[in-house]
């Protein structure tokens, strides 16, 4: 019953937090229906990249009925070892869907009581019209030397504020240029001359900060522009404190030039006229990109900016990771000194170079090691790790921009293209265009160390996006997102449906987490949430209506599409592969996606019953491969019991079935102990802990039997330390 007790435990702690926060549980543990995301989006789609963000500006500290109370809270913690005035803090939050009304605003309230006024910039609503994401802004009066302040983000009515302007930042004599040395000629791009030239677009607005974006090709100097780099500047300017962070990106990121190629030039920044950054022969690779941040009259604010956890976790963007873990000051030091060995601008930070790599890796998961070991102990260093390593994410040669919209490639726009196939494959039928990317310069021109694709690729940029609100973590999501969609063959994913179908199970898995979280985090305003909602509804109406909806589909509960049935001559399939697509679907169920249940309810029978159906043993149920029929051209079984005896009996032979489940010979047979299951059960990926997202999400929908199962499972004699490696510790609602 130990198990029992600690599901109940983690559903009281949910409810508990939301409740304290100021919203009910109910309300946020609700699957709630994308159709009214959907449609405003399609209704804002008209908008550009050009729309002013709406600004809840400083909010006023009068209360209402509707908009008193706390939602939750944030601590700052000070890494100087000397008192600061006037702190500019800039963060982002999601909120529960009801916790924050799309007309009120936010106010801080300091544990010394001091009242800090925030600027509170929305970036997405849920369904029923309140806040799911946004930008909050503030300037913090003193912070000690070391000290750490908690502030309540409290319910308040929304103020009207006056945004800043351009004029003010360039009054202050603000500068900072690019300059690219390319085979001896000299390249340059300057975001002040950008910001003269014309106006930028907007990303925060109001009274405490103002940040704009301005780009351009970088030109020599005749003027002429290079046909592949780019200098993307980012500026976010707090006019009280006449301080600025400068957002400094270059890219090779053109989806459709012609010639694409890896640039070797000197590199250098300059920042109030001064070098910030410097580093000769850097290697560009092609459709890569790299960041540099800089503060501007001043140094950095040095303080860290702490979550609450638990209401980020129980607001059910995440998933509910094992929050009574306590991670090791040993893990913390190890994530440091390892990104740091590895975090200069293209290299991969934490991340596997080559992303084929097979085998237990800190990287795969719903989030990587490094990103949930940071949500679980707000920490510094796997902070600037997981930060770091998302940024670095650029250096991978997945990103391709339109230069019609200035934005990450879309399939809606360009539902032919793909990097494999033929060009007849990729002929778009209305335009009588080849939508295929041209072909790089040489047959060397594109080398580069980094391989990148679907079925082991890391969930770089959601977590950095939901915190920070960097728009370079939105579209770092957003270009992985598109990548994953038309890395494929056109046939083969119904063209402009951007369906998963062909991918390895895991790849499904995964491309279907980031398709999901760039839907759900995207902003209102961008054209492209409503290109990613579209193209993740068509992929589960797909997967609905090929196993739900299908009485003819396996009774398993297993996916056998996409290469799933690759094991024994055809006749198994990984569970472990399958596991990952079960948590993902949970993931995108606890989103809010409502058509996502259904495949949930689904797929939750096939872990349940590995732990509880007739004729299995919880002791195999996390094998690395199950027979799942007699032959290649074989009807699935359709007992579990069925898969269990016929694996049971190719790996192990004819008498182990026999054996009684748990027992003394058993674990004898397997050379295992007693109670514990196969398959790596003492490591933190192993695969009975790949299985445990599923089965945490099954057992939320799968009632009883769900119940049971999680106890089953809970009961094994040896169980990882999964304060080394949180990421596959997942636990039911």
């Amino acid at each position: 019953m130990q198990s029992l007790k600690l599901r109940s435990v983690f559903t009281a702690l949910a409810g508990a937090v939301l409740a304290a926060c100021g919203g009910g549980s109910t309300v946020a543990n609700s699957p709630v229906s994308m159709d009214g995301a959907r449609a405003m989006s399609t209704s804002s789609s008209a908008a550009t990249a050009t729309y002013i963000p709406q600004s809840r500006g400083t909010a006023s500290t009068t209360n209402s009925s509707t908009t008193a109370g706390t939602v939750t809270s944030i601590r700052f913690e000070s890494t100087s070892s000397a008192e600061q005035t006037n702190v500019p803090v800039t963060f982002a939050h999601v909120f529960a869907p009801g916790h924050l009304a799309a007309t009120a605003s936010l106010v801080g309230r300091l544990d010394s009581g001091a009242i800090v006024p925030l600027q509170v910039n929305v970036k997405a609503l849920h369904p029923d019209g309140s806040v799911r994401h946004a930008v909050i802004s503030g300037v913090l009066p003193v912070l000690g030397a070391g000290e750490v302040r908690t502030m309540t983000l409290d319910r308040s009515v929304a103020a009207t504020n006056p945004a800043g302007n351009v004029a003010s930042l360039l009054g202050a004599g603000f500068t900072t240029s690019f300059n690219a040395t390319v085979n001896g000629v000299r390249y340059t791009a300057s975001a002040d001359e950008l910001m003269k030239a014309a106006a930028p677009k907007s990303w925060l607005n109001g009274s405490t900060v103002n940040e704009w974006q301005v780009s351009a090709p970088l030109k020599n100097s005749a003027g002429v522009a290079h046909p592949h780099l780019t200098a993307r500047f980012s500026v976010r300017w707090y006019e009280a404190v006449k301080k600025a962070r400068v957002d400094v990106v270059i890219e090779n990121n053109w989806a459709y030039e012609a010639a694409p190629q890896n640039f070797t030039y000197d590199a250098e920044i300059l920042v109030g006229g001064k070098p910030a950054y410097a580093k000769p022969a850097f290697e560009h690779y092609h459709h890569a990109r790299w960041r540099k941040l800089f503060w501007w009259n001043g140094t950095a604010p040095e303080v860290m900016i702490k979550h609450n956890t638990g209401y980020l976790i129980a607001s059910r963007a995440l998933p509910n990771y094992n929050q009574t873990l306590s991670i090791p000051e040993s893990v913390l030091v190890d994530l440091k000194t390892r990104f740091t060995a590895n975090s200069e601008p293209m290299a991969t930070g934490l991340a596997v170079p080559y992303m084929p790599t097979t085998g237990g890796r800190d990287d795969i998961g719903m989030l990587p090691q490094w990103a949930v070991v940071y949500l679980l102990s707000m920490d510094r260093r796997a902070r600037d790790a997981t930060l770091g390593t998302a940024e670095l994410a650029g250096s991978y040669s997945a990103h391709y921009r339109d230069k019609n919209t200035d934005q990450p490639v879309s399939l809606i726009d360009y539902p032919y293209m793909t990097l494999v196939g033929t060009p007849g494959d990729a002929t778009n039928p209305v335009t009588k265009k080849v939508e295929t990317f041209p072909k790089c310069a040489t047959t060397t021109a594109c080398k580069s160390p980094y391989v990148d694709d679907i079925s082991h690729q890391p969930a770089f940029a959601y977590l950095p996006y939901m915190l920070t609100g960097d728009h370079f973590f939105l579209e770092e999501l957003q270009f992985w997102g598109t990548y994953n969609v038309f890395n494929s063959n056109p046939g083969y994913r119904d063209n402009i449906k951007g369906l998963l179908k062909p991918e390895q199970v895991r790849g499904q898995a995964w491309a279907l987490r980031t398709l999901a979280e760039v839907a759900y985090i995207t902003p209102d305003n961008d054209r492209l949430k409503e290109h990613f909602n579209r193209i993740l509804d068509s992929n589960l109406d797909w997967y609905n209506n090929e196993y739900p909806n299908n009485p003819n589909a396996n009774k398993l509960g297993i996916i056998v599409n996409g290469y799933a049935l690759g094991y024994s001559n055809n006749r198994g399939m990984a569970p472990w592969m399958d596991d990952f697509f079960t948590a993902a679907v949970g993931h995108v169920h606890d989103l809010g996606f409502t058509k996502a249940t259904s495949l949930l309810k689904w797929k939750a029978n096939f872990p349940i019953q590995r732990m509880v159906g007739a004729g299995t043993c919880y002791i195999r149920g996390a094998m690395y491969s199950m027979i799942v029929r007699d032959s290649e051209t074989s009807p699935f079984y359709t007992t579990i019991g069925q898969a269990f005896k016929a694996s049971d009996d190719l790996e192990l032979g004819s008498t182990f079935s026999s054996l009684q489940c748990g027992s003394a010979a058993m674990a004898t047979a397997l050379n295992l102990k007693v109670g514990e299951m196969t398959g790596y059960s003492g490591a933190y990926a192993g695969y009975p802990s790949n299985m445990q997202p599923a089965l945490a999400y099954a057992a939320d929908v799968g009632g009883a039997d769900g119940a049971k199962a999680w106890q089953v499972f809970m009961s094994r004699s040896v169980k990882p330390d999964y304060r080394f490696g949180p990421q596959f510790d997942i636990v039911p609602r």
